[in-house]
């Protein structure tokens, strides 16, 4: 890769979430890229020369922005649900079967694409478990290294400390933000920054993943 000069060409997902609003930006800080694409319903309210928006209402049904979702080296796959409230039958719709659209829509038009997908700890990879939300995630994780092999690499953070300049910050860690300190300082495993999971992310996209999950602190040392 040519470090003299922004190369990267990011599709963001989430952007109007948490997470998703402190991966982008991480990313429209980072030199090494050269321009974030974020795929949303709604607008996620930032502007900057390295961003672009498209804005599409139904994500399972990308035919008519599908043109526009090539030459990206990397998908950072933000986007989520609670499960609070929800069976399995929506969980897994609004789970497995939107991303495993989108990441196959991205498959077939962007050769050698990185796909970071943000999961969770305490993920079920065995699909068994008693858990359901554990078991739909795991679900998405082993059928997304399916499509993508090694580059297909699952995210899965404890308590997230945001950016203070955030706008979508959850209400639980906006009266919390306290319990970060405690985490990160008694069981450090646990607890880390939305900073470290977007360097991960692309450190991942430009050197590989060490392995297909990533734990808190796979992420936390891959972002050092």
């Amino acid at each position: 890769m040519n470090k003299s000069a922004p190369s990267l060409r990011v599709l963001l997902t989430g952007a109007s979430g948490m997470v998703g609003e402190g991966v982008l930006l991480e990313c429209l800080r980072d030199e090494r890229v050269r321009e974030v694409v974020v795929l949303g319903r709604r607008t996620c309210g930032h502007q900057h020369p390295k961003l672009r928006e498209i804005l599409h209402p139904d994500f399972y049904d990308l035919a008519p922005v599908a043109a526009q979702l090539t030459g990206f080296d990397a998908c950072y796959f933000c986007l989520g649900a609670s499960s609070v409230g929800m069976n399995e039958v929506d969980y897994t719709k609004v789970t497995h079967t939107l991303t495993l659209h989108v990441a196959e829509t991205l498959a077939a038009r962007n050769p050698g694409l990185t796909f970071c997908y943000i999961s969770g700890a305490g993920t079920d990879s065995s699909e068994k478990g008693r858990q359901m939300w554990a078991r739909v995630k795991g679900r998405t994780e082993n059928d997304l290294r399916k499509l993508f092999g090694p580059r297909g690499v699952a995210f899965r953070p404890g308590f997230i400390k945001p950016f203070p300049e955030q706008m979508h910050i959850l209400s639980l860690y906006k009266w919390m933000g306290w319990l970060y300190l405690a985490f990160r300082t008694l069981a450090p495993s646990t607890a880390g920054t939305v900073g470290e999971i977007a360097r991960a992310m692309l450190r991942v996209t430009t050197d590989g993943a060490p392995k297909p999950v990533l734990e808190v602190t796979d992420i936390r040392a891959l972002a050092a």
